[in-house]
């Protein structure tokens, strides 16, 4: 099966995108600050009618039009606009992630940024690339040197575990660390690890389709991905640890003080 189609596949919904991205749009909400336009909902539904002629044994699970998220043995987890809200204010981190996994492991993954023309695409056992050029993690070895990413869940506005749990690992982590962004998508935070604009990434509160590509990437460029205690990653896992790998133990171990 030739999995590269998933880059042709992303650059014609780019097109789609890239209209969006300058244009007026119509927002409904998800929840209180959970945002949604008319073009997520249309970039999903031209992915899916694509993907299901290209992937028919697999099960498309997307973030606009399926109702429960499921774990398929073979799965094809669809994000048509990761950084709505970016998408929507006009900052230019946002972009469509399609991650395949197969049996619980990733075996495919393209994230692409049309609005910066940046496609990702990782192939497992094969390397990953942007905009066909290989992609590697950096070497920095110790936290004082790292700059790190990092995401706020939706879930904050409840002022709950989660905020508690964002404020709380934010003072462990950013003293120890040369300093910490926040771009607001978590496919484009999980890329640029891989290719070395940052050195290690963390959030909470995540769904598959948010990271199924990304960790892909990230690991055919070098890096490490984990639970928040270390442990193997796992797409019903709601905290993602990833690193260049050099500092991931350093990281984790930072984060397990809370």
């Amino acid at each position: 099966m030739k999995f590269d189609v998933l880059k042709s596949i992303a650059k014609e919904a780019g097109e789609i995108f890239r209209e969006g991205f300058t244009q007026s749009k119509s927002i409904t909400f998800k929840s209180d600050i959970d945002l949604v336009t008319q073009y997520d909902l249309q970039i999903e539904l031209f992915l899916k009618e694509r993907l299901a002629v290209a992937f028919p044994e697999h099960t498309l699970v997307g973030e606009e039009t399926s109702e429960v998220i499921t774990y398929p043995d073979k799965a094809i987890y669809i994000d048509p606009i990761d950084g709505t809200t970016n998408f929507i204010h006009g900052i230019p981190f946002c972009a469509i992630s399609i991650g395949i996994w197969e049996d619980a492991r990733p075996v495919a993954g393209v994230v692409y940024n049309p609005v910066l023309d940046e496609l990702f695409y990782a192939e497992a056992g094969k390397g990953a690339t942007l905009n066909d050029e290989r992609i590697h993690v950096t070497d920095t070895d110790t936290l004082k040197n790292s700059l790190i990413a990092t995401g706020f869940p939706y879930t904050k506005v409840d002022r709950g575990e989660d905020l508690e749990w964002v404020l709380q690992t934010m003072a462990l982590v950013l003293p120890e660390t040369r300093d910490v962004r926040r771009l607001g998508s978590a496919a484009i935070d999980l890329c640029y690890v891989a290719k070395g604009t940052f050195d290690g990434y963390y959030e909470i509160n995540l769904k598959p389709w948010d990271v199924s590509a990304g960790i892909l990437i990230l690991l055919e460029a070098g890096g490490k991905v984990s639970r928040v205690d270390g442990q193997e990653y796992t797409l019903d896992e709601r905290i993602v640890v990833a690193t260049n790998g050099k500092i991931q133990d350093a990281l984790v171990g930072k984060m397990a003080d809370y």
